[in-house]
């Protein structure tokens, strides 16, 4: 049978919480402003305390034990009461460290202009947007939340899709006066492409987005979005590029629009274990508010 947590250990059971939400050591420490040392002198610390182990290691990262559940519960419940002390004359007031990975032009373009508003409601909010275009790993860990491109197939976790977007091939006018404008599919192989970087490609949808097309030359391959949409602005070659942002920039010329488009998805994951943090569920709320509302910030002057 666990042993009776002790309550002086305060800072190890929110070292606990915050290993569970994130499930790396180091993702802990820089959320609580310590050093990886201090983060498993805590954890162990409880763990004597407690009469067993607490976490365990998987591919997901460190995982909560059956004891570390129930450990868990008695985090939380500190967690919610801390916070309470500071927020007394709004107790609707949230605070806390949230950690977000998202595609470059998600996070640019809709998850900045969100969390920035649920940030100026909420002062105490911090938020990290780490800006990277992969696919949801089963060993991917040091994150509340990610935002991923296609259906995840993930464990212990829970996903839902945010939104669809659209690809469609873009060109500037400069472009086609020069190299002529592509009346069929076929004649692509006659002009360059600016898209992701084949070798460094590890989304199947986005790997998947060009295999109706003709092998074409590639002018400037890119893992960002933003030297992608410079590479077609400044007439490099025809971009593939999302329309959300695309159909907004006069320069932005439509090639084989009523040839080729490709469907895709936003989906969110999260960890079982942030998704019950309230500033965690706000952050989640608050994405899917202006997905659903297609509140995409569009620059006057440029897409990056």
């Amino acid at each position: 049978m666990d042993r009776q947590i002790d309550y002086r250990h305060l800072e190890s059971l929110i070292a606990l919480l915050t290993v569970a939400r994130l499930g790396r050591y180091t993702a802990a420490a820089t959320v609580l402003g310590v050093n990886h040392s201090t983060i498993s002198r805590r954890i162990d610390a409880l763990q004597k305390a407690m009469g067993g182990h607490l976490l365990t290691r998987s591919p997901n990262g460190w995982e909560l034990t059956d004891l570390g559940r129930r450990a868990m519960t008695s985090a939380e419940a500190i967690e919610q009461a801390v916070a309470s002390i500071g927020t007394e004359e709004d107790p609707d007031a949230l605070s806390g460290h949230v950690r977000v990975a998202a595609p470059d032009a998600f996070s640019a373009h809709l998850a900045a202009p969100a969390l920035a508003k649920l940030q100026q409601r909420h002062p105490q909010l911090v938020f990290e947007i780490v800006s990277e275009t992969t696919r949801a790993r089963q060993t991917r860990t040091g994150m509340d939340l990610e935002i991923v491109i296609g259906e995840p197939s993930v464990r212990k976790a829970a996903s839902t899709k945010l939104l669809d977007y659209e690809l469609r091939l873009y060109a500037t006018a400069e472009y086609v006066k020069s190299h002529g404008t592509p009346k069929q599919l076929s004649e692509l192989s006659n002009h360059s492409l600016n898209y992701y970087i084949d070798t460094a490609l590890t989304v199947d949808k986005l790997d998947e987005a060009t295999s109706a097309l003709p092998p074409m030359r590639r002018a400037i391959s890119s893992t960002s979005i933003a030297v992608q949409y410079a590479a077609t602005m400044n007439h490099a070659g025809i971009g593939l590029l999302p329309v959300f942002l695309s159909k907004h920039y006069a320069n932005m010329v439509p090639v084989l629009h009523d040839e080729f488009s490709y469907h895709s998805e936003y989906w969110l994951v999260g960890r079982e274990e942030a998704l019950r943090n309230k500033a965690v569920q706000e952050t989640v709320r608050a994405l899917n508010d202006a997905a659903a509302n297609g509140d995409w910030f569009i620059p006057p002057f440029s897409p990056y």
